[in-house]
């Protein structure tokens, strides 16, 4: 029989120090549970074919778009970004802790090639 178990989300995040480097931790409906410490900026990037959550447990994102504006995603809030909306997520500073629920494929840089592209995720 499979482990049932919950999962400590604050502590999965005590697990680790990258920034912009998605960790699994669970798996559902073909997707994958993603915590990500955030700190500066990120790159442009949008994905074709999937919609984006970015739930904040610590800290303030902020999420620029090209058309000029910015939204502001405070503790506790979601904001889902629609598929092939090109964006670009920052912190003013600080480490925003972030979850985010993705298809297994999912990039996180899109099909943007940068030094900060992980192609192979852990799991913790």
């Amino acid at each position: 029989m499979q482990k049932i178990e919950p999962i400590n989300i604050m502590n999965k995040f005590s697990l680790f120090n990258e920034k912009w480097t998605p960790k699994i931790i669970g798996e559902l409906n073909g997707q994958h549970v993603k915590l990500c410490k955030l700190q500066d900026k990120f790159v442009w990037h949008s994905h074709k074919n999937e919609d984006e959550l970015f739930m904040v447990f610590k800290g303030i994102l902020s999420i620029d778009f090209r058309d000029g504006r910015t939204i502001k995603v405070k503790e506790g809030e979601i904001l889902i970004v629609p598929k092939g909306i090109e964006h670009r997520p920052y912190t003013n500073g600080e480490i925003v802790f972030s979850l985010l629920f993705e298809p297994k494929t999912t990039l996180h840089t899109g099909k943007v090639k940068s030094k900060l592209t992980v192609k192979k995720l852990d799991w913790i």
